[in-house]
């Protein structure tokens, strides 16, 4: 049965898995090793950076791979499920057989190999799917984004809630895996033979296009403050508001309006423009994060409006970019190339994030967990929140003068 009869909840089911095992390790994982193994922030900082640096490589063969092999590419993602979950296991469940700092190296890197694959193989198959219903890409995206939002919000909230905490989360991770391969078993067969170029010649056509150029650009610096947040949100709630036990319920705020947001960015969209509604979005999250610098202890009223509103803001980026993005390849061909760009983009902004502003925070003495100077807070206010102020409104300024919209 293919998955146009079952109705489309096995892609929204896909994309929860993938989106569980993305952004949501970068809120959790640096400080597990920190606060767990001791392992400096510095450190951390220049291991993430270290394997997204490999991703220069690594995203665009991912890429050829999954256009050149689409005939066999069922079989590969069933394999990738298995890295991932692995991945997964070691780095949030099992302890280090070796240093912890080379374990977070080697998990991380399958997991982030796995996530690279499935993630293109996944967005190029529903440019093909949409393709072979006659243009669906909204209606798949609808789908794929609200599952993409559910994966996050589950990822980012359960290891603060489950009884063994992220440890719990890994086997919930593996059965996550497993149920969501069965239900896109049989929705990998290409609609048509493989016509992949040679080498790099596969990606010249969303480079070539003006339209794809600006949309990458604008995913990798708006991706950017989102990288930023997401990597110091625990370390913010803890250490500056000294509010950890609400940490897993700010979390589920935050994606649960990102969630609620989507259809509302949506219809909005339709009604004045991607272009026009994802500068409202923009606007929306450098007033929010404004505010969250000028935040102290004990504020959580405060802070959990500014989860709101950031978190609807989240939600325009979520929905419109990809969309845009997925109907550009659509018309351009090779999509598994050009989402193999896309998703080098999106990694890039979290490993500046991480090589950049962990040791950044680390030079000037703040330490995850400990008691930590007026300055050190100081700074961490200054990085969590108002630097994603700045980055916002580079994206904001490249969206204006883009041809993002008026194409």
């Amino acid at each position: 049965m293919t998955t146009a009869a079952r109705g489309l909840w096995p892609w929204a089911l896909f994309a929860a898995m993938i989106a569980a095992a993305g952004l949501p390790l970068y809120i959790h994982a640096p400080k597990l090793y920190a606060e767990r193994y001791g392992i400096g922030l510095g450190t951390l900082g220049a291991v993430l950076g270290g394997l997204r640096l490999l991703d220069v490589v690594q995203d665009p063969a991912l890429g050829w791979i999954a256009e050149r092999f689409r005939a066999r590419r069922g079989a590969l993602v069933a394999g990738m499920l298995v890295v991932m979950a692995a991945g997964m296991l070691g780095l949030l469940t099992l302890a280090p057989p070796v240093a912890p700092v080379v374990w977070f190296a080697l998990t991380m890197g399958l997991v982030t190999l796995a996530y690279s694959f499935l993630t293109i193989a996944f967005y190029a198959q529903g440019v093909d799917w949409a393709r072979s219903q006659g243009g669906a890409h909204l209606r798949l995206a609808g789908w794929r984004e609200a599952g993409t939002l559910f994966g996050v919000s589950a990822a980012a909230v359960l290891p603060s809630v489950l009884p063994g905490g992220a440890a719990s989360f890994g086997w919930v991770f593996v059965a996550l895996a497993v149920a969501a391969g069965l239900a896109m078993r049989g929705a990998w067969q290409a609609s048509g033979p493989s016509e992949m170029p040679p080498g790099l010649s596969a990606f010249r056509p969303a480079l070539a296009d003006r339209q794809a150029r600006w949309l990458l650009v604008a995913a990798l610096v708006n991706s950017m403050p989102v990288a930023v947040t997401s990597t110091l949100f625990l370390f913010f709630v803890e250490d500056r508001l000294e509010l950890p036990t609400l940490s897993g319920p700010f979390l589920l705020v935050f994606f649960l309006s990102a969630a609620a947001s989507a259809p509302v960015w949506s219809r909005v969209a339709a009604g004045i423009g991607p272009r026009r509604t994802l500068m409202v979005g923009m606007a929306l999250a450098i007033a929010a994060f404004l505010w969250a610098a000028s935040l102290g202890p004990g504020q959580g009223v405060a802070f959990g409006v500014i989860c709101v509103a950031s978190g609807a803001a989240l939600g325009a980026d979520l929905v419109l970019l990809p969309a845009l993005f997925a109907r550009r390849l659509g018309d351009l061909g090779n999509e598994a190339a050009g989402f193999s760009l896309w998703a080098l983009v999106s990694k890039l902004a979290l490993a500046l994030s991480a090589a950049t502003v962990l040791p950044a925070l680390q030079a000037q003495g703040f330490q995850p967990g400990a008691v930590n100077t007026a300055e050190a807070l100081s700074a961490l206010s200054l990085t969590y929140a108002a630097l994603p102020c700045v980055l916002k409104a580079a994206a904001l300024a490249i969206l204006w003068r883009s041809p993002i919209g008026r194409e």
